[in-house]
């Protein structure tokens, strides 16, 4: 039985890693060197999340509209994904860590979707955290998507239904939903599983983004409490008839 005194600990964390462009203003340096700090700082935090027991975490790393974005940023986003693949899956397999590409490949370059594959199978067998890297992915798309395959497979849509189809649908919904950069919206990530997220906008660019900054959205979702449309008082009773039926000697 979990430890009442212990903080809470939210199974699934998502983030939106935001502010890599403007990291690399502050600096003078054009906006790639910023993309490329903020792969060192997933790294930070895939080795915090496993270290502090997070299950899963999920990162938006190109949407759907980033499409729009000048075409040479564009092009070193695709090439900086392509190394990376190639430098930090060996390392994250041997840090138990599964991954997962949600989002649309029908745009990427045939060896680019064929490097997501690839690292989807090399660490399938891993289970120590799941590490959704959402790529050409929108929420818009993702409930779009899972509508169209239904209804291809003449199935009635439902939410439950929709739920199983969805990209993420491999895991639970995130607990608690991070922004850095300090902007206040959540862009089109995840709007059919945020629904009963706890949200957390942090000042920091991505790039300076740390297991300290990480704590301290933790301590905040330990703070919040989570009531799912019901009364405080329902809550109270759902946690003490929880914890009455834990283990007991046979």
């Amino acid at each position: 039985m979990q430890n009442p005194a212990a903080p809470k600990l939210p199974h699934h964390v998502a983030i939106v890693m935001d502010g890599n462009g403007r990291w690399a203003q502050k600096r003078w340096l054009p906006r790639v060197a910023g993309h490329k700090q903020g792969v060192d700082a997933l790294r930070r935090i895939v080795e915090a999340s496993v270290q502090r027991g997070i299950r899963v975490l999920t990162v938006f790393a190109f949407s759907s509209e980033n499409w729009s974005r000048p075409v040479d940023e564009v092009a070193s986003l695709m090439d900086l994904l392509a190394l990376a693949l190639s430098r930090e899956v060996p390392r994250l397999s041997e840090t138990g860590v599964r991954l997962h590409f949600p989002g649309d490949r029908s745009r990427l370059s045939p060896r680019l979707a064929q490097g997501l594959a690839s690292a989807e199978q090399a660490t399938q067998g891993n289970d120590r955290l799941v590490l959704n890297v959402c790529f050409n992915y929108g929420g818009r798309w993702d409930m779009a998507q899972a509508a169209q395959r239904l209804a291809d497979r003449g199935e009635a849509i439902t939410e439950e239904s929709l739920s199983a189809t969805m990209a993420l649908s491999h895991v639970p919904d995130p607990d608690l939903i991070i922004r850095t950069g300090g902007e206040q919206r959540i862009s089109n990530f995840l709007l059919w599983q945020a629904a009963y997220a706890e949200l957390v906008f942090s000042d920091c660019l991505w790039p300076e983004f740390d297991a300290e900054q990480l704590d301290l959205a933790l301590a905040e979702y330990a703070r919040r409490e989570r009531r799912f449309g019901q009364t405080s008082a329902q809550r109270a009773d759902a946690t003490a008839l929880t914890a009455d039926a834990g283990p007991r000697d046979a």
